[in-house]
């Protein structure tokens, strides 16, 4: 059972902005940008991106991976 977390009105705004849940937002543009970048282009800090990570139960992770190795990400749902 998910609980859901409640979302903030900027939360609401950004998802209003870009069409789709900060759920499935954050993680895509993370992976993209980063987190400095993404912050920035959503125009909130660092620790509000942080803050709704933890709230809405995003896990970020770093990996190093060495020349000729893959990374796989398997999703389960």
């Amino acid at each position: 059972m998910q609980i859901m977390a409640r979302k903030t009105k900027m939360m609401l705004r950004v998802e209003e902005l870009y069409r789709q849940p900060v759920e499935s937002l954050l993680p895509k543009m993370i992976n993209e940008k980063g987190l400095s970048a993404t912050a920035g282009e959503l125009s909130i800090s660092k620790a509000t991106l942080g803050y709704w990570l933890l709230k809405l139960r995003i896990e970020v992770r770093r990996i190093a991976v060495s020349p000729g190795e893959i990374l796989v990400v398997k999703r389960d749902h």
